[in-house]
């Protein structure tokens, strides 16, 4: 019902701004419309507080997400060079990423979601200012995918083991840079925003031998700046970056990025640095007529304020829930099956954000978000479950069940697993050929500990990832089984 909601309230307000931006006669409907030619309303117009609601309302469903994005950049500007915030989390000034050598661990709090199956790297660059170089070292058998993010979470560039990429020296340019492509690189991409993220992630097998086999190759991975690049390939010792203090304050839950209270103030400086998708004109153009108003009339200022509050209260916090987040798929499961690739779609890509921010491409990874046991009732660590495959994930890369805390973060626990899939070596099976997994809080004793994963003690989700998958995922043919209830 809350979803369904959802979804009427940003319908009807989008209706209501697309109907009062300038109407077109019927033949020029059938062409793309000039930018030029989008009136917004006309100067000191009348606005009415139900419409300023409207609107506002709207402005923040669609730039939630953005806002989130650009304190976050902001966030990593702050490190001096490539290292680590509080010795967890990987960051970088503009133009560089700094990569781990191991699994993200628990601690971290600056996106919820995390995995344990990667290595991952993380950092943000503005691509028409300095675009940025990417090396793609020889990973041989071992799955990878550099994720690149647009200023609006869209995901672009198709670097992956999924796309058959080779070996090389890449380079990521913004929409409006000029510049000449120097001799040596393999492939210019071309990002849709000049402000982009970074994060490539690269499987790790749960073993020590492993760990010491990705060493060399990671060393390998670099982006930089165009500015820093020499014809030669860089290499860096990623165990020996710099270690920098954590913020204070942090809770148990994500570090938060938004604030409504600031949000309207910060909204111009967004509606200036993304340009508009083709067709939304005129939604800017509502945006930014209100926006100009509420500068002249500080009553204005301080309804969008409150609506700001409001609406981060009533509609988006809600979808931090699995459940009111995506398709349901049965199961009790839900997905984005337009994950990474949201368009128009300002309910999924605020949900995503709200809930999980930066995911793959469907292609990439297929995601599946779980709140509920078979009865739909809520996981809680109270109880105990178990998840039974009785075929392996259908996938051409990897897959993991993941487990996290009310906050979708990892909760410590007394073996230190969060997850368990295709990295792990020791799974047990069934003599039918099926998995079992058990999912509570306490051991389910120790011939079954190794395929245990460790709950909280109150309420949790689940979380499925199908990395490279197969046509039958992505086709909706093939769903995570059910989390049985059995005590």
């Amino acid at each position: 019902m809350l979803k369904n909601a959802t979804r009427q309230v940003v319908c009807n307000s989008l209706a209501l701004l697309l109907a009062s931006a300038p109407a077109f006669a019927p033949a020029q409907q059938a062409m793309a419309t000039p930018a030029s030619t989008i009136g917004a309303p006309p100067a000191n117009i009348v606005m009415t507080k139900e419409y300023v609601a409207t609107v506002g309302r709207m402005a923040y469903l669609w730039g939630w997400p953005l806002i989130n994005a650009r304190h976050r950049r902001a966030s990593f500007n702050k490190a001096p060079e490539p290292g680590r915030l509080g010795g967890v989390l990987p960051v970088a000034p503009t133009g560089y990423i700094t990569m781990l050598t191991d699994y993200i661990a628990p601690e971290e709090r600056f996106v919820t979601c995390p995995n344990q199956d990667v290595v991952y790297g993380f950092g943000f660059a503005a691509v028409d200012k300095d675009p940025v170089i990417i090396q793609v070292p020889d990973f041989g058998k071992r799955f990878w995918v550099y994720a690149l993010y647009d200023a609006r979470t869209d995901s672009f560039g198709g670097l992956g083991k999924q796309y058959g990429t080779k070996p090389g020296v890449y380079m990521v340019v913004g929409p409006n840079w000029k510049g000449t492509v120097p001799k040596g690189i393999t492939k210019v991409i071309h990002a849709p925003t000049d402000l982009i993220g970074m994060a490539p992630r690269i499987f790790l097998d749960d073993t020590a031998e492993d760990r010491k086999a990705i060493q060399p190759v990671l060393d390998q991975i670099a982006i930089y700046p165009l500015s820093r690049y020499t014809g030669k390939l860089q290499t860096r010792d990623w165990s020996k970056v710099p270690s920098f203090p954590a913020p204070e304050g942090q809770g148990s839950g994500e570090t938060r990025w938004v604030d409504p209270e600031t949000f309207f103030d910060e909204l111009p400086d967004v509606l200036r640095e993304v340009p508009p998708l083709p067709g939304e004109q005129a939604l800017y153009a509502q945006m930014k007529a209100v926006l100009d108003a509420a500068a002249k009339d500080p009553a204005i200022k301080d309804q969008l304020k409150q609506i700001a509050i409001d609406t981060d209260k009533s509609l988006v916090g809600p979808l931090f829930q699995f459940s009111n987040n995506g398709v349901p798929v049965g199961n009790g499961w839900t997905t984005a099956p337009n994950g990474g690739r949201f368009g128009y779609d300002y309910v999924t890509r605020t949900g995503i954000a709200r809930s999980n921010m930066y995911v793959n491409r469907p292609e990439e990874t297929r995601y599946f978000y779980l709140d509920v046991d078979s009865k739909g009732t809520r996981l809680n660590g109270t109880n105990r479950y178990t998840v039974t495959y009785k075929t392996l994930p259908p996938v051409n890369g990897f897959w993991s069940l993941t487990v996290y805390n009310e906050h979708h973060l990892f909760e410590p626990n007394s073996i230190n697993r969060y997850s368990l899939g295709t990295k792990n070596k020791n799974l047990k099976y069934n003599e039918d050929g099926s998995l079992t997994l058990y999912v509570q809080n306490e051991s389910p004793g120790a011939d079954k500990e190794s395929n245990w994963i460790p709950a909280p003690k109150g309420d949790f989700s689940l979380y499925q990832r199908t990395y490279w998958p197969k046509q039958d995922v992505l086709d909706g043919k093939w769903t995570p089984p059910a989390a049985e209830k059995t005590h």
